[in-house]
């Protein structure tokens, strides 16, 4: 299978509570929280398109775009 291109990460922060899941359960450690708590990419390499980010936010503030 062929590895996905991952285009972008948006964080809708007008959306996001500052829950902190998405820092916590990227298996890849792709976000992390600024001095707000508001989460950031900190390093879009990383990511493997799990979109497990998406699946755990309560807030559907995450979307992961790729090239499929």
């Amino acid at each position: 299978m062929p590895k996905k291109t991952i285009n972008e990460v948006r964080i809708n922060h007008l959306w996001c509570k500052r829950c902190g899941i998405c820092v916590h359960f990227c298996p890849r450690q792709v976000f992390s929280a600024g001095d707000d708590k508001l989460p950031y990419v900190q390093d879009l390499d990383r990511c493997i398109a799990c979109r497990l980010c998406e699946y755990w936010c309560p807030d559907l503030a995450i979307e992961v775009l790729t090239d499929e």
